[in-house]
Order: C-alpha cells, then structure tokens, then sequence
C-alpha cells in the first residue's frame, strides 16, 4: 500500500511538471540546474559583491553630477579592469547638477502653541532654493489635487502641504509608492497654478519614522518655479493636527538648494566577450547614481553591483557564454534618465543586436521573480526554465515591466526587470535609512546568482 501511494505521488508530480514546463529540455534543465547549482554556492559562499558594496557606500552618496558620482564611476572603471573583463569603457553622458547646500530648515514660526516647533524636511531633488530670510506663510493642507482644486481660492501666498499617506493596506508596496508619488513629483506645479508660494510634502514611505525621503520634483515652464520639500511622517501627522487646531498658524521654510549648469559624466560599461555569437549582446545593469540621502546602498548601489558580479562569477567559475554579456551601470536615472536614454541610441548600431536585458532597481532584498516586457512565446520558453532559477527562490516569471533604463532599448527581444522582496524597500527609499547596514549579504548574494543564472541561460537558451 505505501509503495503504491508512493508511485502514484510520483506519478501526479510527474505529469504537473510535465504541465507547468512542457517544453522544458530534459538534458538543458538538467545541464544548466548544475551549472546553477555552482553559481549559487560561489556566490553565497565568497560575498565578493556585498564586500564591493562595502567600498563603494565609504565613496558617499551618488548624486548625477556629484563629485562623488565620478570617484564611484572611476572605481567601478578599474574594477572591470581589474577583475579582466574583456572590454570596459566609459559612455560620456552630459548630466543635470543640482545641489542640496547646507541649509533645509522648517520650523512654525507663528502660533500661540507651537511657536519655534522644528519640523523635519530635506528639499526634494530639482527644487529652487529659498531667499535668504525663507518663505513664511499659512499652511493649506490637502490630499489630492481635486482637493487642491476644490480649495485653489484659499491658496494664493500660501505654503501648500500635500498629506495623502501611503496605502499601507496595499501588499505590493510599489504599488503603494504609485498611489501617492505624483504630489511629489507634479505637488509645486499643481500648487503654483493657484499662487502657492512652497510647497511641502509627506514623505513617501512605508515606514512610520521621522527621517524625510526626498526625490526628483517637476517644473512646468508655464508656471511659477516655487522650492518644495519632504516632511518626516511624525511631523506630517503633527503639523496636521496643528493647523487644524490652529488655522492662523505660520511656518517658514528655508532652503539652499540650486540648480547649476549641466556637466559631464558617464554610463560604465564593461563585457565578456561571447563564445559563439560576440554581436548579440545580453545586457545586465542599474543605476549607478543616487540620491544624496544615506549612501544608496539598496537604491542602486546594491543592485548595480549585483549586475558587475554576473560577470565576475562567470570569470571566476570559468564559464563562457555564447552570447556577450554586457554590463552597464546607468547614470542619472533619478533625475533625468539621461544615461539609459543614451545608451539607447548605441543600441541602435547595426553591428549588434541585442537579445535581452535585464535592469535590477529595487533593492537587494530576497529573489522573487522576473518581470518580462516580450512576446508571450519569449516569456513561455523563459518560463520552461523555472525549475533552474527556483534554486535561487525564484517562483515566477511573468509579464510586466522592466526598468526605466533598459526601456530605452527598442531592439531587445526581451527588456526584463529583476523582482525581489519588496516589503522592506519603500522603508529606505530615497532617505538617510539608505544605507548599507541594511542590506543583507545572503539576501543580496542570492539575488546575484538569480541575475546571473538568468543572464547565462538568455545567453545561450534564448
């Protein structure tokens, strides 16, 4: 009796493989779950990704044209070099540069109750400075801007401060992120339209602390540039409940950001040379700059590192891929895109066609999945090799986006986008909670080998 139930388990289990993976190549699968295998253990068991992290959150944070950025574009030049990659060039990008300055105060500095309350704010990315002396003014709270809308003849001269919170009710937190980024990046438009003078929004974040989350802000050309900033989550709670207690109640705001004229960077590019066909390219990336907020450990430094180590571990466990490999660490993603939209135009040249990419941008936290911008034939035959990439806790490949990054390549038969855990991101996200004590090094490690089994296959499977 027990030997028959054991063949019939073994029986079931054979034919729901057989349906979840019907095409999936026996001798494929079984070849490359070995080679796999290799890969996972090499990379959990040397670290050398999460050790390069290391060096690189000691550089600082990576701002597009930060001094910094370009100490950490160099390093990750003589790296390539270094570990014998077989090409490595720098892509000249010309970049946007703005500066935080030393100055982002806000404090209330007219009430009977909470006269010289300091409220916590960093400027967001791409805002104007204030004068010398600061805005002050009344503060309009709203939710949305149909609310802004609803309330535009109480908003001339006044400070707008946009508190819708995050959806903490939504599972996919970037889906949270979704629901209420918009008043950060469009908020000082939408207020200047009816004569707002600031603009102060509540961080964008799941995580119930007080420590600012900034990000890139928009102007419109046919409005009034005015400085927007971020409040902690405490302080957003508390000026709300202020002004609703105190109507009259004034804040001012002071900040020395500035906009300065663009200057030159570079998109890092480094490849393995592939075995059999060297001009169809598989590329892996993310990006390489940062908000200037922690080190961006997880937000790209993390992640780009993951994609320069799928190199190195094919160097270092001898495996040459038919196709080239190619890594590419974008600059200027966080404001500007200007370092995908330029390696966009190179993948235009006619002596390459690229096969796939693959862009990581969302931490370094526990593989997931992979989001696949492609035919379904293409997203199928990848899906036949799950049973590979569930050595790396890989439960799903499925349709969806990729990156913003790798969107800019408009030949690629497949633009795809690596998917880990996601509860924990929006917790450090553009914020001084960025840093790299928070990443783990299994989790990040795991992530590799999961990038690098799935490069390797779309090298020689696709």
């Amino acid at each position: 009796m027990v030997l028959h139930r054991f063949f019939r388990f073994a029986l079931l289990f054979f034919i729901s493989s057989s349906l979840i993976y019907p095409q999936a190549n026996e001798h494929f699968i079984s070849n490359y779950s070995k080679i796999s295998e290799t890969i996972v253990r090499k990379s959990l068991t040397e670290n050398i990704g999460y050790a390069w992290l290391k060096e690189l959150c000691e550089i600082g944070p990576r701002l597009s044209g930060s001094e910094e950025s370009l100490e950490a574009i160099n390093w990750a030049k003589e790296k390539m070099i270094r570990r014998s990659f077989d090409k490595v060039w720098l892509q000249p990008v010309m970049v946007p540069k703005w500066v935080r300055g030393k100055i982002e105060s806000a404090q209330i500095s007219e009430s009977n109750k909470y006269l010289g309350r300091k409220l916590n704010i960093t400027a967001l990315g791409g805002s104007d400075g204030t004068s010398n002396d600061g805005i002050t003014s009344q503060i309009i709270e709203v939710r949305s801007f149909e609310e802004l809308k609803e309330k535009r003849e109480l908003v001339k001269g006044k400070i707008v401060f946009f508190n819708r919170p995050f959806d903490q009710g939504l599972v996919n937190t970037f889906e949270g992120y979704g629901k209420a980024v918009d008043q950060r990046t469009r908020g000082a438009i939408e207020a200047a339209k009816y004569g707002a003078i600031a603009s102060i929004v509540r961080s964008v974040t799941s995580k119930n602390d007080n420590v600012p989350h900034t990000g890139v802000m928009l102007y419109d050309t046919l409005y009034q540039r005015i400085p927007g900033c971020s409040i902690g989550i405490n302080d957003a709670d508390f000026l709300s409940i202020a002004i609703k207690d105190e109507p009259a109640l004034e804040v001012t705001i002071k900040l020395d950001c500035a906009n300065l004229p663009e200057v030159q960077s570079y998109n890092v590019i480094g490849e393995i040379t592939g075995s059999e066909k060297p001009n169809e390219i598989i590329v892996v990336g993310g990006h390489f700059d940062s908000w200037d907020k922690g080190c961006g450990a997880h937000d790209d430094g993390a992640p780009s590192i993951q994609t320069m180590e799928v190199l190195d571990l094919l160097r270092r466990l001898d495996i040459k891929p038919r196709r080239t490999i190619r890594c590419v660490l974008f600059i200027n993603e966080e404001n500007g895109s200007r370092g995908g939209i330029e390696y966009g135009k190179y993948a235009k040249n006619p002596e390459e066609t690229h096969i796939a990419a693959i862009e990581s941008d969302r931490g370094a936290f526990t593989p997931r999945g992979f989001s696949v911008t492609a035919d379904s034939s293409v997203i199928k035959k990848m899906q036949d090799w799950l049973p590979i990439l569930n050595l790396t806790h890989i439960d799903w490949i499925k349709p969806g986006g990729s990156g913003v990054d790798v969107s800019y390549i408009k030949n690629a038969k497949a633009l795809i986008g690596f998917v880990p855990d996601d509860q924990r991101y929006m917790d450090v996200h553009h914020s001084d909670n960025d840093t790299f004590e928070t990443v783990n090094p299994r989790e990040m490690q795991l992530g590799t080998a999961a990038i690098t089994i799935m490069a390797l296959l779309l090298s020689d499977g696709l």
